[in-house]
């Protein structure tokens, strides 16, 4: 199956422990790059993370990041650091008894830091719970980069068969190019009254049939089209043959349009070149 390298995927999930929203989006690139943004209390995760997804792609500047709030209604009950507190309060009573006045407010002394705390959460069980949710992000982004995969396919095998419509014309077409090109020759010399043996006649319409032969090129599109065509089949991260295969399609058409003489001939060639360049843009996008 054929894979794009351009897709996005988000979720938002919501558990007894709070809101967690994931969110995956990927854009082409020469080699897999990965990148992440967690909170700070789940950067562990970040080694997890970028493990998944290379396990799963090979090409790629991809991106994930996670959103969270707790649910502070779950939080344990508050504990009470008493000897915290203790401290607080032995401080707070010398302050006093120097000073000669004041008084001590026990509410200032359970807003103190660390008097008062609720007990943690899990982080191991929340961090398991987490990546769990992110395997249902990354099976939906990448349906997403198949889905448009199987698009760029179908839109290059358009233009394949594009091409070998022209490779046909240029075929068909030949024979009569050769035949008018081999009475142009020779209503030239008879224009100009050069006499010339039969033989040499022959040699001269043989050069100009090598000259303008381009059953090689012709071939060899027709057997990148096959081959092209049997990458796209056999799928998977074929993004960089494909392009290999485009600079192969650009080499035969500059030949044909090089050796061409004909309008046709060069038209088609331009056409094939158009061809190319829209399979090579959309190959771009293929992992």
């Amino acid at each position: 199956m054929i894979h794009s390298m351009t897709a996005y995927g988000r979720q938002e999930f919501k558990q007894e422990w709070g809101t967690a929203v994931w969110e995956i989006r990927s854009v082409n690139q020469r080699y897999l790059e990965t990148y992440t943004r967690l909170p700070e209390q789940f950067r562990s995760l970040e080694p997890l993370i970028k493990e998944k997804l290379r396990s799963r792609m090979q090409r790629g500047k991809v991106e994930c990041a996670l959103r969270f709030e707790s649910n502070t209604a779950v939080q344990g009950e508050l504990q009470m650091n008493k000897a915290l507190a203790q401290q607080l309060i032995s401080g707070a009573d010398w302050i006093i008894k120097e000073a000669g006045q004041g008084t001590l407010n026990p509410v200032d002394i359970l807003r103190w830091p660390g008097v008062m705390e609720a007990q943690a959460q899990d982080m191991d069980a929340l961090s398991n719970q987490l990546m769990a949710c992110l395997d249902t992000v990354v099976e939906d982004f990448l349906a997403a980069r198949a889905s448009e995969g199987e698009q760029l396919k179908e839109l290059i095998e358009q233009r394949l068969n594009g091409i070998e419509q022209e490779v046909s014309k240029v075929k068909t077409e030949m024979p009569a190019i050769v035949a008018w090109q081999r009475q142009r020759l020779q209503e030239r010399f008879e224009e100009a009254n050069i006499e010339l043996e039969p033989q040499r006649v022959e040699q001269e319409m043989v050069l100009l049939a090598q000259k303008v032969d381009v059953a090689e090129e012709l071939d060899r599109l027709v057997t990148h089209i096959s081959e092209t065509r049997k990458i796209l089949k056999k799928g998977g991260a074929c993004g960089r043959r494909l392009d290999f295969m485009m600079q192969e399609f650009n080499r035969e058409s500059n030949t044909l349009g090089s050796k061409s003489i004909s309008t046709s001939i060069t038209n088609s060639a331009v056409e094939m070149k158009v061809l190319i360049e829209q399979m090579r843009e959309q190959i771009q996008n293929i992992e």
